[in-house]
């Protein structure tokens, strides 16, 4: 959607009566209509890809590395979510030298 807006828009600059009159700007708008138009396709092929490999909507075939920076996360939510733990658990013991030792680790 974003790139048939893009192209949508380089479509309405190329229709501007200032186009006619200033020919550096006609040209620097029709540079990005093509920019768009390329970049719109692109899109579109990755898009029609993704579905026919898939049959669904998967962009980790696509872009791995989105999947793994996923992964990635995951494990370090869950790695704070059991420090997290460990922490209001010394936090609720009494405060000795060897919790506070432990707690401020």
């Amino acid at each position: 959607a974003m790139s048939k807006s893009a192209v949508k828009i380089s479509s309405d600059l190329l229709s501007n009566p200032l186009c006619e009159q200033e020919p550096s700007f006609l040209e620097m708008v029709t540079a990005f209509d093509t920019a768009m138009k390329r970049m719109d396709s692109f899109n579109q092929e990755k898009v029609d890809l993704v579905w026919l490999e898939n049959g669904k909507m998967e962009f980790s075939s696509v872009f791995p590395s989105l999947n793994m920076a996923v992964k990635r996360r995951e494990q370090t939510l869950q790695d704070y979510k059991r420090l997290q733990s460990k922490v209001e658990k010394y936090e609720e013991k009494e405060r000795t030298g060897p919790v506070l030792a432990k707690l401020h680790q």
